[in-house]
């Protein structure tokens, strides 16, 4: 294998074996800051790496918001001392009762959460209340997603304005999520960021001119990362996920990027038979299922393989370099999409110099870890 993926002894990694290049990891925390302009400005999302060992990383370069979407994402957190926390997912049913748990396990810590829907902020109203905890609650907008938030209009400064009048909550800020931005023409995507940002900063204004206080604006996926960072916004926090880790999808679609694949999938040859073929153990049970088959995974050492079929624990390759390879070899695969890659493994190998030098227990892959 080729740096930067190379591993000099990988007889202790069991396969199919999730690793984390800490140098590129190490890389990628750096350029976020950079293009953020300060730790302060980042609020990174941690359903990507969801590990202990990554967060204290993040708070020991002064990343002081952390971004979440499930409660035990939300309780590592916590664990590892991050102060403010963000809940980015409206809350209902049990999930409720789940929060006001956390704030009571971790009553020094800071949390936020978001709505866009006056039920759910009258229940959450209740409850936050009945514990005697405050929190603050931020309005999650529609960007043209369409997956949650209110559009933007006469009935989301409504809700907005319950923020201000019910017991335990303060209203924290607006939400603005366009994660659909992620066109691969550079061009093209600033111009859709910019068209959705012209948007949001006329309802921030209407917000504002409305009395209504705007703390903080949590925005950004990958793809509208850096365009937004530039536009000098103050109270702007950015909340991209992927770029801890990136994957094999974001470096396709951003090339002017600067961020490396640090996640990385150890898999052996388990069967030769074929020619010009390989049959490889990293199946749709280890890798994130979502990209269309056939398109999951990129073989820095086989960089013309062609994924002919995949199942549970099996992948079949086509590759002209298929004949160099003996039963038990190893490659490493890059996968097309890091977030769900990562929350099917217990841990991740890590990697620094071409050495493992670590073991990290990816701690909020499951729903609950003790609330």
């Amino acid at each position: 294998m080729k740096p930067p993926y190379e591993i000099e002894d990988m007889s202790q990694i069991y396969s199919p074996g999730l690793v984390i290049f800490r140098d590129l990891l190490v890389h990628n925390l750096h350029e976020m800051i950079r293009i953020a302009g300060g730790p302060d400005r980042l609020c990174p999302h941690c359903k990507t790496h969801k590990t202990r060992e990554i967060t204290k990383m993040q708070i020991e370069l002064g990343i002081k918001s952390h971004k979440c979407a499930t409660i035990a994402e939300a309780e590592m957190l916590c664990d590892v001392g991050v102060e403010d926390v963000f809940i980015a997912y409206q809350l209902v049913g049990p999930n409720v009762r789940r929060l006001i748990q956390l704030m009571d396990k971790f009553p020094q810590m800071k949390f936020a959460t978001i709505v866009d829907n006056p039920d759910a902020l009258e229940a959450l109203s209740a409850a936050v209340n009945a514990g005697g905890h405050e929190l603050d609650v931020l309005l999650d907008l529609d960007t043209g997603m369409g997956r949650t938030g209110i559009q933007i209009g006469p009935d989301a400064i409504e809700l907005y304005e319950m923020t201000l009048s019910l017991p335990g909550i303060r209203p924290g800020g607006l939400h603005w999520y366009d994660g659909h931005n992620r066109q691969a023409d550079y061009d093209d995507r600033k111009h859709a960021v910019d068209e959705c940002w012209f948007r949001f900063t006329g309802f921030r204004d209407q917000v504002l001119l409305n009395g209504l206080p705007v703390p903080r604006v949590v925005t950004a996926g990958t793809g509208s990362f850096p365009i937004l960072a530039d536009k000098g916004e103050p109270n702007v926090q950015l909340s991209p996920g992927t770029t801890t880790l990136y994957d094999a999808q974001m470096a396709e679609l951003f090339p002017e990027m600067d961020f490396k694949p640090a996640l990385g999938i150890l898999t052996r040859v388990i069967s030769n038979n074929r020619e010009g073929q390989l049959t490889l153990d990293v199946g749709h049970k280890s890798c994130a299922a979502d990209p269309p088959a056939g398109k999951r995974l990129w073989f820095p050492d086989l960089p013309d393989a062609v994924e002919l079929q995949q199942t549970e624990e099996h992948i079949v390759v086509q590759s002209e370099l298929a004949s160099s390879y003996q039963l038990g070899d190893c490659l490493i695969a890059i996968p097309t999409h890091a977030c769900p890659t990562s929350a099917v493994h217990q841990f991740a190998h890590v990697v620094s110099a071409g050495r493992v030098v670590d073991r990290w227990q990816i701690a909020s892959r499951d729903r609950m870890l003790t609330v």
